[in-house]
């Protein structure tokens, strides 16, 4: 059987060009195009399609919400956002909603083709700058684990109460000892998580939790 594809991109030209070279594939079919968001929604479901290539900034809603909405009652089909945007946001907003792939516009159609393939058997495409930040990602979040491992007891609780936004003389006096004390148990903080002010340690902490 050959793999059922739907388009949802709000570029008239782009979505042209993509069911084209869906039509010349033999193992595949491009079922139904969608030129917004809306229509997606309402039809998409009683498609069906085995593999949907969404945009994510289109004119009337965001790719990554339908994604986010679709998942919910179509378990069986795959979304690969196919897009402009390589921020870190959009791609893991994009991947928590649900996508199983992530192309940037201006990939090679053969690319984009193999996408399709390799999605319907259970991959995770990704253009190359894509699955770069990606990887990146999570070996800075392993990174960061192992950094606030080395805090002990106390440096923690020090650091959460930072991130609260009490001052030292407020957390010197939840813990009964000197302003000196809590600036000594801060450097130690700096020094351990490899940062330099309070933001940055911060931020390590919310991005480990």
């Amino acid at each position: 059987m050959k793999i059922t594809v739907a388009i949802v991109e709000d570029d008239k030209n782009y979505n042209q060009a993509l069911q084209k070279i869906i039509a010349f594939q033999k193992d595949m079919e491009c079922i139904a195009q969608f030129y917004n968001g809306k229509t997606a929604l309402l039809e998409l479901e009683s498609i069906e399609p085995d593999v949907v290539l969404m945009d994510i900034q289109l004119q009337d809603v965001s790719g990554i919400d339908l994604v986010f909405q679709l998942t919910e009652t179509m378990p069986h089909t795959q979304f690969i956002m196919c897009t402009s945007f390589e921020e870190d946001e959009k791609i893991f907003s994009a991947l928590r909603a649900g996508a199983s792939g992530y192309l940037v516009k201006g990939e090679p159609m053969e690319k984009i083709i193999q996408a399709i393939q390799e999605t319907h058997l259970g991959g995770a495409p990704m253009s190359f700058t894509i699955a770069k930040r990606v990887l990146h990602h999570f070996q800075e979040s392993k990174i960061t684990v192992q950094s606030i491992a080395l805090l002990t007891p106390t440096e923690r609780e020090v650091l959460e109460w930072l991130a609260e936004g009490l001052l030292y003389k407020e957390i010197a006096d939840k813990k009964c000892v000197t302003i000196d004390t809590v600036k000594k148990h801060i450097g130690n903080i700096y020094r351990k998580l490899q940062v330099n002010n309070k933001i940055e340690a911060i931020n390590k902490l919310n991005h480990k939790n």
